[in-house]
């Protein structure tokens, strides 16, 4: 499962700060890497709801 970025993304960093493989970078959206092991850590934390599983 990928997770992606929406543009309700308002860059706050708290996805970062949770990431716990720094697979999400910074940009307007933000976005997620392949490197992105699927375990939900920035969905939980995104105070926006920008980020979803697809």
């Amino acid at each position: 499962m990928a997770y992606t970025i929406s543009d309700a993304c308002v860059s706050c960093g708290a996805c970062l700060d949770s990431c716990p493989v720094d697979a999400i970078k910074e940009g307007n959206p933000y976005t997620i890497e392949d490197t992105c092991i699927d375990c939900g850590s920035c969905e939980d934390t995104c105070p926006a709801g920008a980020i979803s599983a697809g």
